[in-house]
């Protein structure tokens, strides 16, 4: 196939699945070793969620004036420590909250805060400085620097975040490990990717796309061969993130060695008629994240795992005219585990006194949580790939 073809034909891949190459060692997909280390798992709120209806100030009187119609009362909401609450619709989480399983860190950001949903999760993605632009993600230096194979990183999603983008080397994106296998069967690149040797790779016109599709292939067969292994049969929620959290549990179970995955929810840009969307969505996290915990703690692998849970803004403090809230700045970030160092409400209250035009001010960058993740759950150098040094807040 001429390498003019090639390219044309391989639209197929925004059909459903996308894949971004992943440069592999020989032995890919032929590692039967046991899973050593520990994991992450990310979940992703997309559009900005509302973290003071989520962990709640209940018996703050400048919540409650900022927010007519939208504050939750103290019969409406899960209590907590340090006179906060839960949204009562995340039962599940709030479960978790009370084995010791979950940290709430309030007031996470970063210095002069960027209100564009593209600009601030580029910047949550890249963790970059408000001013600087990044062309790699943070886990995608972290693979560059310290993976070699195929499981080191999956997304589930059809499309693969910056925040997995290396210089040399990138994530997977699998929406479901079927579609992904399948969309790759297809004859003429089926054929391709089997007949892709030595010699085939080290031409120059057509070397890189063999290779891309060799990888892919390879990516897709050894996922979905894992996913095949074990189905469990803990009750999820049936909705986008209950099913990605599902597959992620069974891969977990299956003994991939994946180190990190990454899942998104999406519809947290709740600027009109917030209340009942956004206790929609956190009932299904929680329902969903909870689901997830129960089969971790079946297989035997809740003790090696960290779930962290981050939106790339908050809101503002005060409703608007909508009975929603418009971008903010300030958020609370979850870290859930088995073994957390700290525990429960890690820092402050937000403080809704002092805030920056309608917003709340940040004392907690969002680096330090992933420089604690990095250096002491992953066990690598967060200011190797922070490209900074980090003062952590030892959570894990």
């Amino acid at each position: 196939m001429k390498r003019r073809d090639f390219i044309k034909n391989a639209s197929f891949l925004t059909a459903g699945t996308m894949f971004t190459p992943l440069f592999l060692q020989q032995t890919l997909g032929k590692n039967t070793d046991p899973f050593e280390g520990k994991r992450v798992v990310i979940i992703q709120f997309s559009g900005g969620n509302d973290g003071l209806n989520t962990i709640v100030p209940y018996l703050d009187d400048l919540y409650h004036k900022a927010r007519p119609t939208l504050s939750f009362k103290e019969s409406e909401v899960f209590k907590l420590d340090n006179d906060l609450g839960i949204n009562g619709n995340m039962k599940g989480i709030a479960e978790l909250y009370d084995k010791g399983y979950v940290s709430v860190i309030n007031n996470v950001g970063y210095p002069n805060p960027n209100r564009s949903h593209f600009r601030s999760m580029d910047i949550w993605h890249t963790a970059s400085d408000s001013n600087e632009y990044i062309q790699t993600g943070w886990l995608g230096r972290y693979l560059d620097s310290y993976c070699k194979s195929v499981d080191s990183v999956i997304e589930y999603d059809n499309t693969l975040s910056l925040a997995l983008k290396g210089a040399n080397m990138k994530g997977v994106a699998v929406d479901q490990p079927y579609t992904f296998y399948n969309s790759l069967k297809v004859d003429q690149f089926d054929k391709l990717a089997k007949g892709a040797s030595k010699e085939t790779l080290d031409e120059n016109n057509k070397g890189y796309l063999y290779k891309t599709l060799a990888e892919a292939s390879q990516s897709a067969e050894y996922i979905y061969e894992k996913s095949r292994i074990y189905k469990s049969d803990v009750h999820f929620p049936n909705s986008y993130l209950g099913k990605s959290l599902k597959s992620i549990s069974e891969l977990i179970k299956s003994g991939i060695h994946t180190k990190v995955f990454y899942a998104t929810m999406g519809g947290f840009d709740t600027h009109v008629n917030q209340k009942n969307s956004q206790n929609r969505l956190l009932k299904d996290y929680s329902d969903s994240v909870a689901a997830f915990v129960k089969e971790l703690e079946k297989s035997g692998n809740f003790d090696d795992t960290i779930i962290m849970t981050f939106s790339e803004f908050g809101r503002r403090v005060a409703q608007n005219a909508s009975q929603g809230t418009d971008h903010g700045a300030a958020n609370n970030v979850f870290l859930i585990g088995k073994n957390l160092k700290s525990k429960g409400i890690v820092n402050e209250n937000p403080d809704l006194f002092n805030l920056h035009q309608g917003d709340l001010i940040y004392s907690v960058d969002f680096r330090s949580i992933y420089a604690d993740l990095l250096d002491n759950w992953l066990n690598v150098s967060s200011s190797e790939i922070l490209s900074k040094k980090i003062n952590t807040l030892r959570l894990v």
